[in-house]
């Protein structure tokens, strides 16, 4: 039987050792082709490349025999996505895995996370997607706790399919190697962050900013992505791009804007 085809991408760039260490594990389970920026591009969320050029080339990163074909992109995560369904590969791939992240895409992070998006995008052409994020930011962070279990959640959305206009957000405790207590579908925590901009002043006398802020979760519930990730279980939110709020629709027709 001819393996699966499994297109691998991220937003910490082609290099980062969240994707290498994903590819490695990818590897295992089915025929691995990477397409991932050429550099960071955390925080890009949904952005395309639409005023500028984009450019992508084949690299060579491992010296193994059966390394897979790798693919740099100029672009951003969902442009490496595109790019490699309408232009590299050869045939429609059985899944899209994207991260792992260095560090957490959970609660609101979602919406600006551009490993989300990557899998967001493939989830919009019908692919089976999911987006790996470890909750540690450390460049050399520990992934080697993480193989089983993204292994295992990878097979079995190959094996049971994936729900229709749906992507998987995974994220995984902090656990330094060590293997998470469980895993625990959740809803996504209720959270924003009270940003502020740290102002300062060139060399040369021009104020530039730094957007600081802290993370403010604003939910108690105990079947939440954070809860869980918080008590050291690994968490699967299942994530929707239809942004339509459904419920307010009737609200909104109760309006006076036709007469």
């Amino acid at each position: 039987m001819k393996k699966p085809l499994i297109l691998v991408t991220n937003d910490d760039g082609i290099t980062a050792p969240g994707l290498r260490a994903l590819v490695k594990f990818m590897s295992t389970i089915g025929e691995v082709v990477v397409v991932a920026p050429d550099s960071p591009q955390s925080g890009m969320g949904h952005a395309i490349t639409i005023d500028n050029t984009l450019y992508s080339k084949k690299v060579k990163l491992s010296d193994e025999k059966d390394a897979p074909i790798e693919y740099s992109c100029s672009g951003t995560p969902a442009d490496c996505v595109k790019l490699g369904l309408q232009e590299i590969l050869d045939r429609r791939p059985d899944i899209v895995v994207s991260g792992i992240n260095h560090g957490s895409n959970s609660s609101i992070n979602v919406i600006y996370s551009g490993t989300m998006s990557a899998a967001i995008e493939a989830g919009i052409e019908g692919i089976p997607a999911i987006g790996f994020s470890l909750c540690d930011y450390s460049w050399n962070a520990n992934f080697s706790g993480v193989g089983e279990i993204a292994k295992k959640i990878v097979s079995e959305a190959l094996k049971n399919g994936m729900p229709k206009g749906t992507v998987l957000n995974v994220n995984i405790p902090k656990t330094d190697g060590a293997k998470p207590k469980g895993v625990k579908v959740c809803r996504q925590a209720k959270a924003n962050w009270k940003e502020k901009f740290d102002k300062r002043s060139s060399p040369a006398g021009k104020e530039y900013y730094w957007l600081t802020g802290e993370f403010e979760l604003l939910d108690k519930g105990e079947d939440t992505d954070v809860h869980a990730l918080n008590n050291g279980f690994v968490s699967i939110v299942p994530t929707q791009f239809d942004l339509t709020a459904h419920h307010a629709i009737q609200n909104i027709n109760n309006w006076n804007l036709n007469e």
